[in-house]
């Protein structure tokens, strides 16, 4: 089961505080996406891998988190990361034996109490 719901109020009021950090320490990085009705510009913090065809991020509340909702509606996100920005040109939901393997091996270790069954790759736009 992804982490519970109820946790993503938590993360919310967390978020901003994170964004900052997450924009230049690996392995956190920034999804930029555009929200499909209200047009708002967000930002959210995520772990993001190098994968061979761009990074992959781990689902760990699940596949109905919004920043996937928007990105799929909007047509496009961007990704910061280590400070340099990457716009994404696809994004790909995988599930867990086909995204596990692209994630270092200490941090599916970590994910690993989060039970993620879901996987997104970000494909770079070249």
């Amino acid at each position: 089961m992804p982490v519970p719901r109820s946790f993503r109020k938590v993360g919310r009021t967390v978020n901003p505080f994170i964004v900052p950090v997450a924009r230049r320490v690996w392995p956190l990085a920034v999804i930029h996406h555009v929200g499909r009705r209200s047009g708002r510009s967000y930002e959210t913090p995520v772990m993001a891998f190098p994968a061979p065809e761009g990074w992959v991020v781990a689902l760990i509340y699940g596949d109905d988190v919004q920043w996937l909702r928007n990105a799929r509606g909007a047509g496009g996100v961007a990704l910061t990361r280590a400070g340099q920005r990457h716009p994404v040109g696809e994004v790909r939901q995988l599930d867990a034996p086909t995204g596990a393997p692209l994630v270092p091996a200490w941090a599916r270790a970590v994910l690993r109490p989060a039970r993620v069954r879901g996987y997104v790759l970000l494909v770079a736009t070249r």
